[in-house]
Formats: C-alpha cells, structure tokens, sequence
C-alpha cells in the first residue's frame, strides 16, 4: 500500500517531533517519517520523497538504520524492495516512544498557551464590561 504525502501537509497534520530535539538534521526527519508511518511500508523512493531527505543523503544514512536494525525489509514489488520501521526493534519502539514523548511535551505547551491566552481575554472583556 502506498500513500502520498505532500510535504506541506504532513507538517501540518503531524509536525514533525525528533526534528525539534535533532535540529532538523536528516536522520531526525527518517525517523520522524518511520515513526510516523511505521505500519506502512515504502521504497527507499518514497521514503526519500516523503521525509523530504535527498535520495544522496538517505544512500549515506540507510546503512546505519540496518545496521541497528531500525529498519526492516518487508516484500519485493518487481524492482523495488519496500521497507517499513522494524516493529521487533527496541530501538525502534524506544524512538516512537520518544516522539510520543515530545509530541505530548508540545501539546501540552500548547494547551497551556491557549488557556493563558483565553484567561487573558476574559479578563479583558470583565475590565471592557466594568
């Protein structure tokens, strides 16, 4: 099964977490696009694409998730060998839990601003009234 993602739309629907604490580094934006589509698999095309990491960059990187086995070959279309998050990997599970982790931080933040941002507005209306 494949999904587009359009660059733009992924970032908005899910922003990106490991991105945040990595500096935007190349790594960080594979694995916030594994962590996130971990049931889906892709070629390493698509994962390209779609993580927004030149193919150059993800040739260099790609090694390294095998060797910790963060990645895992899932099947064979014709030519293309898809690869998904490797479900049996503590390393792996550790990232999605970290990025749970940092999403949940965010939000929370988040939350927080919009509560101060709506008790200052009350405020404001009460002192507008009186």
């Amino acid at each position: 099964m494949e999904i587009k993602i359009k660059k733009d739309e992924s970032g908005e629907a899910n922003p990106p977490t490991l991105q945040k604490l990595f500096t935007d580094s190349s790594v960080a934006k594979l694995l916030d696009f594994l962590t996130l589509y971990r049931d889906f698999d892709y070629p390493k095309t698509e994962i390209s694409k779609n993580s927004g990491v030149s193919w150059k960059t993800l040739f260099r990187i790609w090694p390294v998730l095998e060797e910790y086995k963060i990645v895992v070959k899932t099947r064979q279309i014709g030519r293309a060998t898809l690869y998904k998050l490797n479900p049996d990997s503590e390393i792996a599970k550790t990232l999605h839990t970290l990025a749970l982790e940092v999403a949940a931080f965010d939000a929370e933040k988040i939350a927080e601003e919009e509560i101060e941002k709506e008790q200052i507005k009350k405020a404001r209306d009460v002192s507008i009234t009186a």
